[in-house]
């Protein structure tokens, strides 16, 4: 990680830091997701602040490079390790936490799991990280005030996650979609592959000409509707193709080689995720 961040400035007042393509199990930095700030005139509003103290400190110090403002918000798009450890490095600005109404309850169950295996992967670069639970959790939807621009915050049923939020700025017609959205990356699936891919539905209808993903470049002018059908194309050919092997008594194991195969040279990490995706999805879909 470099000392100091660098930033992508979207003009109006949008910031975005875009983390790295590693698998978080191997040379991974904490710093793989895309974390951002959006400036209000009245304050700022931190969207998730990576995957470490240090990582969240980088973006902190980033943040004051541009703007004197107050923090008044650092909101969470999902539970995921590499989009919540740097919260920490905020508690000093006492801005208002939020996420999805699910997320302190995740937090809660992941606590141990997450803090052990980043510990592994990171060592003396974990140090200091702490779980910092949001206060205000969104059922559904919650405006907030920066100044001159409001952010719609939307809570989905289980998708990527239990836990995912996206965020819209009507300003600058820019919608954060968190891990909803996956570009370059193989989408990762901890949820459920069905609810994702109605949620996916529903943000083809959304407004925003501009989205930034969990991972990867800024997307501008609505082509991000573009990497959304990509996604939904790797969700339904993983989904057939799990089902067929179901129907044809193919141990999970088999299917984890061969299931959404065609789509391997469209993906970064494929073999890695792929895989881990079947191991996720095949035991559910035996029930079906």
């Amino acid at each position: 990680l470099a000392e100091k961040l660098s930033l992508e400035d979207l003009g109006n007042g949008v910031y975005v830091h875009h983390g790295v393509h590693e698998d978080i199990a191997e040379g991974y930095h904490a710093d793989i997701c895309n974390i951002s700030f959006i400036v209000g005139s009245k304050g700022i509003a931190v969207i998730d602040t990576g995957g470490s103290l240090k990582v969240g400190q980088a973006l902190h110090d980033a943040i004051r490079s541009i703007s004197t403002l107050p923090i008044l918000y650092v909101i969470n798009t999902h539970v995921h390790p590499d989009h919540i450890f740097g919260n920490a490095a905020f508690t000093q600005d006492k801005p208002t936490f939020i996420g999805h109404a699910k997320l302190p309850d995740a937090m809660e169950r992941r606590r141990e799991t997450y803090f052990r295996i980043n510990q592994e992967w990171l060592g003396e670069a974990f140090a200091g990280s702490e779980m910092i639970k949001p206060s205000v959790l969104v059922k559904d939807s919650l405006k907030l005030d920066l100044g001159d621009r409001t952010l719609v915050l939307t809570a989905y049923p289980t998708a990527h996650t239990n836990t995912d939020l996206t965020v819209f700025d009507e300003k600058s017609s820019t919608l954060w979609t968190g891990d909803l959205l996956f570009v370059e990356r193989t989408p990762s699936i901890d949820g459920d592959i069905k609810g994702w891919l109605s949620v996916i539905n529903e943000l083809k209808m959304h407004e925003a000409q501009n989205a930034i993903p969990g991972h990867s470049d800024s997307l501008q002018n609505a082509n991000w509707k573009g990497q959304l059908n990509n996604e939904e194309r790797y969700l339904w050919t993983l989904l057939n193709d799990v089902r067929a092997s179901i129907k044809k008594g193919e141990p999970m194991e088999k299917a984890m080689d061969s299931a959404a195969a065609s789509e391997q040279s469209y993906w970064k990490l494929f073999n890695v995720v792929n895989r881990r995706n079947v191991n996720t999805i095949y035991p559910a879909l035996e029930w079906e």
